[in-house]
């Protein structure tokens, strides 16, 4: 198992970043509220064999976050 104490991808390493909600205010935008947006990561088994792409080699059979970008990456690679 891939112990990663930060939220972020395993394979791509994609991890949080912070936006800025822009609020209309008599006419003109008031940048006012700060949101960190985190990516959708998801806990998943990269196989063993049958891997095209040398990222996902190196983390061969093992459980690691994953993003779901990743995810579907890796099922075309099967």
């Amino acid at each position: 198992m891939i112990q990663t104490m930060t939220k972020q991808c395993a394979i791509c390493g994609k991890g949080s970043m912070l936006t800025w909600k822009l609020k209309k205010l008599r006419g003109k935008y008031n940048p006012t509220v700060k949101k960190r947006k985190y990516p959708n990561l998801q806990w998943v088994i990269i196989p063993k064999e049958g891997l095209k792409k040398e990222k996902f080699k190196k983390l061969s059979g093992k459980r690691g976050l994953a993003c779901t970008k990743c995810i579907k990456a890796l099922a075309k690679c099967k």
